[in-house]
């Protein structure tokens, strides 16, 4: 596999198929129909290639959550400018553009988000920026919203995002968290806007379905 991006982007196609998220099946993206082969063949290249686990290739169930809250109260993002933070498949930046967002900045660490986000944001019609710096390493960038779901399944990550998220907000911004109940998810300071019951599969998830909420820092 080439290390390129249009390599990078061949690959997403070739072992994902271009599909309707459950909970948000207004958006088409290149999903993984299984996770076991994809993750397989991820752990042979990894001494070849140093390819992460391929989280993209799955509609987590807390950005499905955020991506239908977007699609459902587009004035949220309506002409601002958002940053998605870890943005795996890209399925929140792109139900916010949907939404019309001025501009979308989708970040992840790893560079195969750059590819799946790219096919995926083409195959829906809209143009998503993409970084994959680490955005924790500095104040977080000047945006108006600022989304992030699934992100509080590691407790040391879960702090620094929280502490990164509380600092945008204190800056001014909006912030919307999707979380399906992950253990390090922070019990008080934060309200919630919504809750749906997000169809995944027992691959990914301890069960079929998982009950997901949107949240936002309290006042």
């Amino acid at each position: 596999m080439e290390s390129t991006l249009e390599g990078r982007r061949a690959f997403v196609r070739d072992n994902t198929r271009l599909q309707a998220p459950p909970h948000a099946p207004e958006l088409s993206l290149y999903l993984a129909d299984e996770i076991t082969p994809i993750w397989r063949l991820t752990e042979e290249a990894l001494a070849e290639i140093g390819l992460p686990p391929p989280f993209w290739a799955f509609a987590w169930a807390g950005g499905q959550a955020l991506a239908r809250y977007l699609l459902d109260n587009p004035a949220i993002v309506a002409g601002q400018a958002v940053v998605d933070f870890a943005s795996g498949s890209g399925i929140v930046a792109i139900a916010a553009m949907k939404a019309g967002a001025a501009s979308a900045l989708a970040a992840d660490i790893d560079v195969f988000c750059e590819a799946a986000i790219a096919d995926n944001a083409e195959a829906n019609g809209v143009t998503v920026a993409f970084t994959d710096r680490n955005l924790l390493d500095a104040p977080p960038p000047r945006a108006d919203v600022f989304l992030a779901g699934d992100i509080c399944y590691e407790k040391p990550l879960a702090e620094a995002v929280m502490a990164w998220l509380g600092a945008a907000r204190d800056a001014g911004a909006r912030v919307l968290i999707g979380d399906p109940g992950r253990t390090y998810f922070p019990k008080t300071g934060l309200k919630m806007l919504a809750e749906y019951q997000v169809p995944t599969t027992r691959e990914l998830e301890d069960m079929a379905v998982k009950r997901t909420r949107v949240w936002t820092f309290e006042d």
